[in-house]
């Protein structure tokens, strides 16, 4: 895909690497951070006219080589002071790592600049997977399929949070997109905190268009801070295979690169994070380049200049899908 920005979307953008691979049992993810800047994401960004900055690899606060619960807080609350740094300067902090659990702490600090301008946090998780397990519903106990549920309160986590920590993110502000596999206790827990949910099922009825735009109004009315957190996973792994937990039947290539645009045309995200890379797995930096090429979709890389159309309201969704 070729393409330049308009002028008017250039934005300041904070690249932050976040090396870590403490939330899950697969090593390799660590590496993503230093793949994605090989495969040329700050070039990309930098020829569609925006102001990128690369702030480097966080470090984790306390002992390295902490793992599990114990090592993900240590990141969490050297992540959030960053994440929350870039964004009072009036900057996208864009988050590349790494495994998922690194969305606690961008997240976290996405809600503690959020809370003092009193706007609304929303998280679309673009993601085969809900990772809304907590210890006592996780068959694996990797943390990586945790934060989400952390993140909105859910009891049984130990304190992962600098203090004072935030009030939960609410349920209801989070939208599932693309989701293809769940845990039996996550399925209870999505269910019963009415999470926002759009499987696979749900796209291949209807597309990406028409279920974005309802969480895309959704944001808009509320005047939301839209975070993105795109987990590499989200798409087929014919397309991109560099992830240690394949799920078969995923975002074609296209649909992928229809949200991204989407997204960008919806002038809504204001703090993206990239995970799941595990390069170690990948097939000569392909996956990479994949990851690359979306967000260089997501930030206005196109093929010929449209005009942007409002959001639209759309009907409702089926019964029994937030």
């Amino acid at each position: 895909m070729s393409g330049e920005a308009q002028p008017d979307a250039a934005r300041s953008i904070a690249l932050i690497g976040a090396p870590i691979e403490v939330g899950t049992s697969e090593p390799g993810a660590l590496m993503g951070p230093a793949a994605l800047r090989t495969a040329g994401l700050v070039r990309a960004l930098a020829e569609l006219g925006h102001a990128i900055t690369d702030r480097g690899d966080v470090a984790p606060d306390g002992p390295a080589g902490a793992r599990g619960l114990d090592g993900v807080a240590a990141w969490t609350r050297a992540l959030c002071r960053v994440v929350e740094a870039v964004l009072d300067e009036g900057a996208l902090p864009l988050t590349a790592g790494g495994d998922h659990s690194l969305s606690l702490g961008s997240v976290d600090g996405v809600m503690r600049h959020c809370a003092r301008r009193g706007q609304p946090v929303f998280v679309l998780w673009l993601d085969a997977h809900a990772d809304f397990n907590t210890p006592a519903t996780s068959p694996s106990g990797n943390v990586h399929g945790m934060p989400l549920a952390a993140l909105c309160g859910e009891p049984g986590f130990p304190p992962l949070f600098a203090e004072p920590a935030p009030a939960p993110l609410p349920p209801a502000h989070v939208h599932l997109f693309g989701l293809r596999s769940i845990d039996a206790g996550e399925r209870a827990l999505v269910t019963a905190r009415r999470v926002g949910v759009t499987d696979m099922r749900t796209i291949d009825e209807f597309g990406v268009v028409a279920p974005l735009r309802r969480v895309l109004d959704r944001v808009a009315a509320q005047g939301a801070h839209l975070h993105v957190s795109l987990d590499i996973d989200f798409l087929d792994p014919s397309i991109a295979p560099a992830v240690g937990t394949t799920v078969p039947g995923g975002a074609t290539f296209r649909e992928a690169h229809l949200i991204m645009e989407m997204l960008h045309d919806s002038g809504l995200v204001r703090s993206l994070d990239v995970v799941e890379l595990n390069p170690f797995l990948d097939e000569r930096g392909r996956s990479a380049r994949v990851l690359v090429e979306l967000v260089a979709s997501l930030f206005g890389r196109r093929i010929l200049d449209r005009p942007t159309a409002p959001i639209q309201a759309v009907p409702s969704e089926p019964a029994g899908r937030a």
